[in-house]
């Protein structure tokens, strides 16, 4: 009897043992939550005035609007250049244009980059990209898996992989990171009849349109477009709700400005940005922290545990989204550069923002072209074209946005503002050098970059170059650059 005491005693104490283990286990487990899962929902040309939750009651955008309610609103997030490609090397890299290379569209960043492919698989997680794509290299953006937009009939566009989208949300069992590119609103748009000015919202900039037809049929194929672009995004929440649990994060955002794009306006790089997180992010809330495309890779590697690394452009704001509405910036910068566009031409600017001032620098303006030419007479005749095309913008060009926000009023040379002036000046030249850009503060040198889809020296369906131009750029007529 002792003998049989003594094991049932050993026995009881050993599963008390085993159970003291297991309850261990469960309370680490308990007090490591699991890291969320992150969609970043990107829409393309989309200016931000044209949501409902941004204040045009003209628009129907159901579904961003709805994210809003349920979220926070950002009212300065920007992205460092207003068209495709570069706008999503800063998104994947955490640097801008001028330092990851992808200054220009359609062409690659630099192969020494790192992505969010790379550092959030790092911290466990799948990376996904669902529909558009446009940057490469592949070694630089290596997919933990890819889905290619698709072919929809009726519609202008191709359509984002939805079926795709759908099984994994309802099959996926490990964190993911997922970045669903939609080819809406971006052109060709739906043929729609064009209704009275009174039907669409007009800014300063674009006022003039209103008595244009063709520019009223234009906005009422635009308006279809964000609504098409709304029901994939309607679709894609319903599936979210239904599969996924409160542990994810959404956000929606459009890559740059339509009426904006190509240039270093507000209209062109004051960008949409909506976040939703249950139960961390207050609902229906605001934030005016200026945030920039480059603060979100280094924001969800915070959130996965994780810290950006020191060498990017780009700075978390996880304490935002938490309601903490503490500045992590005093400027913005933004990259103009109008070659290897389809009207391309010699044009470039730098712009540095901070909430109040903007300063811009349009380096090959009419009013020192002449100091931009060389012993080149080609290249000369292509560089006073650049000029001649944007004869009407000067030189220098400073606004107060919080009085002008729609930036209609050129303070550059009104002698007030010159110590303003000449201090965004300054801090925006040490930041070109940072970055390694190809322009300085020194006038006298406009480089000549190599386009490989649209040509200086080409004529095409969107441009005619002059028949004594046609073909006379030889190789060492170009800047030297990593692709």
């Amino acid at each position: 009897m002792k003998i049989k005491n003594i094991f049932l005693i050993i026995g009881i104490v050993s599963l008390s043992g085993i159970s003291m283990i297991s309850c261990a286990k469960k309370e680490k487990t308990a007090e490591t939550p699991k890291i969320p899962n992150i969609i970043f929902y990107l829409a393309d040309d989309q200016d931000i005035g044209d949501y409902g939750c941004y204040g045009n009651d003209k628009i129907h955008t159901p579904g961003v609007d709805r994210l809003a309610r349920e979220g926070v609103l950002f009212n300065n997030a920007f992205t460092g250049q207003a068209i495709c490609a570069p706008s999503r090397s800063q998104l994947y890299t955490g640097n801008y244009p001028l330092k990851n290379g992808c200054f220009l569209n359609h062409v690659k960043t630099k192969d020494n980059q790192i992505s969010t492919t790379t550092y959030m698989k790092e911290l466990g997680y799948q990376v996904i990209l669902a529909g558009k794509s446009h940057v490469g290299p592949k070694e630089v953006y290596n997919w933990g898996k890819e889905w290619k937009p698709v072919i929809k009939e009726g519609v202008p566009r191709h359509y984002l992989p939805l079926d795709s989208i759908k099984d994994y949300f309802k099959t996926s069992d490990k964190p993911f990171c997922m970045y669903i590119t939609s080819e809406y609103p971006h052109g060709p748009y739906f043929d729609e009849l064009a209704k009275t000015a009174d039907d669409y919202k007009f800014f300063p900039f674009n006022e003039k349109n209103k008595g244009s037809s063709s520019s009223l049929k234009r906005m009422a194929g635009y308006y279809r477009n964000v609504e098409e672009d709304n029901t994939q995004l309607e679709q894609i929440l319903a599936w979210v709700d239904e599969y996924l649990d409160e542990n994810t994060i959404f956000i929606y955002s459009a890559d740059h400005g339509k009426t904006g794009k190509f240039t270093v306006y507000d209209r062109g790089l004051n960008v949409p940005f909506v976040v939703r997180w249950p139960g961390v992010i207050k609902p229906n809330s605001k934030s005016d922290v200026m945030i920039h495309y480059t603060d979100v890779l280094p924001t969800f590697m915070e959130i996965a545990g994780g810290k950006g690394p020191d060498n990017i452009d780009g700075s978390s704001f996880l304490h935002v989204l938490k309601g903490e509405e503490k500045e992590i910036h005093e400027y913005v910068y933004g990259v103009q550069t109008n070659q290897n566009i389809q009207q391309t031409k010699v044009f470039p600017s730098r712009m540095i923002r901070s909430k109040k001032y903007k300063y811009i620098r349009n380096f090959n303006s009419v009013e020192v072209v002449e100091q931009n030419l060389g012993d080149n007479e080609f290249v000369n005749e292509f560089i006073r074209m650049g000029a001649q095309k944007y004869k009407n913008i000067p030189f220098e060009e400073l606004f107060d946005i919080e009085k002008d926000p729609y930036e209609q009023v050129n303070l550059a040379k009104d002698p007030k503002y010159m110590e303003i002036k000449e201090k965004l000046a300054a801090d925006m030249f040490k930041w070109m050098k940072e970055q390694g850009d190809i322009l300085s503060d020194t006038l006298g040198y406009m480089p000549i970059l190599h386009a490989p889809k649209h040509k200086l020296d080409k004529s095409s369906k969107f441009k005619k170059v002059p028949k004594e131009l046609e073909g006379t750029l030889k190789k060492e007529d170009y800047l030297k650059l990593h692709y």
